[in-house]
């Protein structure tokens, strides 16, 4: 099967290798899925250092950002009472920050205190299960929506804390695996890496070129049974995410509940499109655009996404099959 092909649009000649790298690979598990990293380095630059720079960013992402650990950041910070100030480290202020400005650009769509909502529909900390034994009653899920709301959150930006409204529970699964995708590239710069193409749990960000010169050439992922034409994109100086109800979800009854949460009606998305896939700069920005369009639905997605020229790409569901629509920006890629 031919495939289309996505180049960026301000894709710039790449500078000449230097001479005297090596090619190295990474991978391993982390934050319950799989990452890999392909690296070119100076001979110089042993693969042990890589391999530790790498390890050390996964491993903050989850001592400040992990839900499913006890002593994190953010597990500590949920359990704080009402009214308690708490010191952020640099990543998790940088990812809360984030979070709360796409919440408020996104109008609630995006919302990082959506955990009690998270944990009521099966998908916390501990559920692993892909049946829901019952579905929350309404008293449960009007408790659980009680205690959500970014605007609870008071973010001291300058002394760089947060208060712990009471009942306040973060949970960054929907922007934290971009923003460990952007620390591990953050991380092969310093070491010296001259190009890399670096993936968490499906979302990935590419720098340079190989070393036959061609770019880190990326399949797009597609929703399964999706028979459609494929497509791969040169990922050079650019990051990509999708969101897909195939990914996590829930059965109960025979209906199928996606792991991503509705902020605003307090239940799981389900609305026709299957996946949406977001190309930017920054994985960080990409994962968390791919969850606001997925929860905006198709319609109001794609006004979203054209008012701001992202790259996205949405495929819904139509009878037996699939049918796709992209943004300008994303159709604009098209070689």
């Amino acid at each position: 099967m031919s495939h289309r092909v996505l180049i960026p649009v301000e894709l710039q000649a790449p500078p000449l290798l230097p001479s005297g790298v090596l090619a190295q690979r990474f991978a391993g598990h982390t934050m319950g899925t799989t990452w890999s990293v392909q690296a070119l380095a100076p001979r110089e630059v042993a693969a042990h250092t890589i391999a530790s720079a790498i390890d050390a960013q996964l491993q903050r992402v989850i001592e400040e950002m992990s839900t499913w650990q006890p002593d994190s950041h953010i597990s500590r910070f949920n359990r704080a009472p009402a009214g308690s100030w708490h010191a952020l480290p640099e990543a998790f202020f940088t990812v809360l920050d984030a979070a709360l400005t796409m919440a408020v650009d996104s109008d609630g769509a995006f919302d990082p205190t959506v955990g009690p909502l998270v944990d009521l529909w099966g998908f916390g900390p501990g559920s692993d299960q892909r049946r829901l034994p019952h579905l929350p009653d309404p008293r449960s899920l009007q408790a659980a929506r009680l205690r959500c709301g970014w605007q609870r959150i008071v973010l001291d930006r300058t002394g760089r804390r947060v208060q712990q409204a009471g009942g306040v529970h973060l949970d960054f699964s929907g922007i934290a695996k971009g923003y460990a995708v952007d620390l591990i590239a953050q991380a092969l710069r310093a070491c010296g890496c001259v190009s890399w193409l670096v993936e968490v749990g499906g979302e990935l960000s590419g720098c340079g070129v190989k070393a036959d010169g061609q770019p880190y050439w990326v399949a797009l992922e597609r929703p399964p049974q999706d028979a459609g034409p494929g497509m791969v994109v040169a990922l050079h100086d650019l990051a990509i995410a999708t969101s897909g109800d195939y990914r996590r979800y829930v059965d109960h009854a025979g209906q199928r509940y996606a792991h991503t949460i509705d902020p605003r009606t307090g239940t799981p998305v389900r609305n026709v499109l299957a996946s949406v896939t977001v190309l930017h700069r920054q994985c960080m920005v990409a994962d968390a655009l791919a969850t606001v369009l997925t929860v905006l639905g198709e319609e109001d997605g794609m006004s979203f996404a054209q008012q701001r020229g992202i790259a996205a790409l949405f495929i819904r569901r139509q009878g037996q099959g699939y049918q796709e629509t992209m943004t300008p920006a994303f159709a604009a890629m098209l070689s």
